[in-house]
């Protein structure tokens, strides 16, 4: 997972919930909903979530030699 270790604008740290996020809205939470508990009220940060791509799955069968 390459997800973003600090937001791109305000620098607050964003990577270590990743994973309680994805977990949360796997089980049908809204995304919403559970950025707000998590203490993500800048839209900022908030789109660090929301416009997450996780493309690992894809690259890594293209290794460079």
């Amino acid at each position: 997972m390459l997800v973003p270790v600090r937001c791109f604008t305000c620098g607050k740290p964003v990577g270590e919930y990743w994973e309680s996020f994805e977990e949360r809205t796997s089980k049908g939470e809204d995304a919403g909903e559970v950025l707000t508990e998590l203490g993500f009220n800048r839209y900022c940060c908030r789109r660090m979530f929301l416009g997450h791509v996780d493309l690992i799955d894809e690259i890594l069968p293209y290794q460079r030699f």
